[in-house]
């Protein structure tokens, strides 16, 4: 008998933020790669390993904020035995060249175009978390807060 339930799961933890996600996430209206990441809250699985390809992202590591060209010896640099231990639970992902912004729910990368956006959550979601932005990305806080006036 097929078990949907272990295909929903399967999905669902593939769609979860992770950190290597971000090797192929772009600004779904410019296509601006790399995506800025801010992170307000992780969660880390200690008992995680990885022994597969180093490094496993292609193009950019998100867990060091850096192209994987720029690194001088991508096999010996990339993080991927940490990077693979951490998830963000909630955060933003932010386009620097159209300045639109995404939210990060509960582990789930909200990517929609605006006209599919609930204004008021965004509103909601930019209330709760405005002083981490400030915090945590300065540069863009700004930016990202006026959007709700």
């Amino acid at each position: 008998m097929f078990a949907w339930s272990n295909i929903f799961k399967f999905t669902i933890q593939h769609l979860l933020m992770k950190y290597r996600l971000m090797d192929i996430l772009a600004c779904p209206y410019d296509k601006t790669f790399p995506l800025t990441l801010v992170v307000f809250e992780e969660k880390t699985y200690p008992e995680r390993t990885y022994s597969g390809r180093v490094p496993f992202c292609e193009l950019y590591c998100s867990f060091r904020r850096m192209n994987i060209k720029d690194m001088s010896n991508p096999s010996q640099e990339a993080p991927c035995g940490e990077c693979i231990k951490h998830e963000v639970v909630n955060g933003i992902l932010y386009c620097p060249t159209c300045g639109r912004w995404y939210p990060i729910k509960d582990e789930i990368p909200i990517l929609l175009p605006d006209e599919l956006r609930n204004k008021k959550e965004d509103e909601e979601f930019l209330d709760k978390f405005k002083d981490k932005i400030r915090e945590l990305a300065p540069d863009v806080a700004s930016k990202i807060l006026k959007q709700t006036t």
